[in-house]
């Protein structure tokens, strides 16, 4: 089965970025939504793998929604900007949940956040180059820029503690989330065309690694349970 499942995550990547090619050259919204939809039915098919393994499901199900969450901000960002941005946030605050199952949240998950986050906000007030368009869409971007600092600083905290493949796999993943939406708001805010091909490029592909960390984790946690099982004969 784990053979299977494997495949079957290689198979739907090789769509997934099938799918984010044909949306960077014909942009439409029906692409966008297949391609979001992608990236959720991974994370279903990993989630009946570690339902089937028998492990620990809330990390796998918090993952799970966080991925939805995502997919409707991902569909309603082109819509309205600040529901879909409301919509990413939701998910972001999910996925922080999540890791926090796999490490309990300390004073390091706060340290590594506000590394992330201080840089970040002093980006966005003090970059000559942003244009807003009024105080509102600003505190929106400063807020959506503390949950998902936080989101990074945990997943980026939790493989300082445990260097993992696991928590490579999601601080990789959380990471290029990030990038992908610094480009968005580049695109957005500051006229630089050129970034939302990268922000694409980038977003998908960390969307895939966050799905595909349930997989990982189903398989780590089968091998301690049977481990476990062996000491225990």
């Amino acid at each position: 089965m784990r053979k299977n499942i494997f495949i079957i995550n290689i198979l739907l990547l090789l769509a997934l970025l099938a799918l984010d090619v044909a949306y960077i050259i014909i942009d439409t919204l029906a692409l966008k939504a297949c391609a979001s939809a992608v990236f959720v039915v991974i994370g279903i098919i990993n989630l009946v793998y570690v339902i089937l393994n028998k492990v620990a499901l809330k990390f796998a199900i918090v993952m799970m929604v966080g991925l939805v969450f995502a997919m409707l901000g991902d569909i309603i960002l082109n819509i309205h900007f600040i529901a879909g941005a409301a919509l990413f946030g939701i998910a972001h605050v999910f996925f922080f949940v999540a890791y926090n199952f796999l490490n309990r949240f300390s004073w390091k998950d706060i340290v590594c956040s506000l590394i992330i986050f201080i840089p970040s906000v002093l980006f966005i007030v003090l970059a000559p180059f942003f244009d807003f368009d009024g105080i509102i869409m600003e505190i929106v971007a400063v807020v959506y820029a503390l949950i998902i600092s936080f989101m990074v600083g945990k997943a980026v905290s939790n493989l300082i503690q445990n260097r993992n493949l696991l928590n490579i796999i999601i601080t990789i993943g959380s990471v290029l989330f990030f990038l992908s939406d610094l480009m968005l708001l580049l695109g957005n805010f500051a006229s630089l065309p050129v970034v939302g091909i990268i922000c694409l490029v980038l977003y998908y592909p960390a969307e895939f690694l966050l799905a595909f960390s349930l997989f990982v984790y189903g398989d780590k946690n089968k091998k301690l349970l049977s481990k476990q099982a062996q000491n225990e004969e």
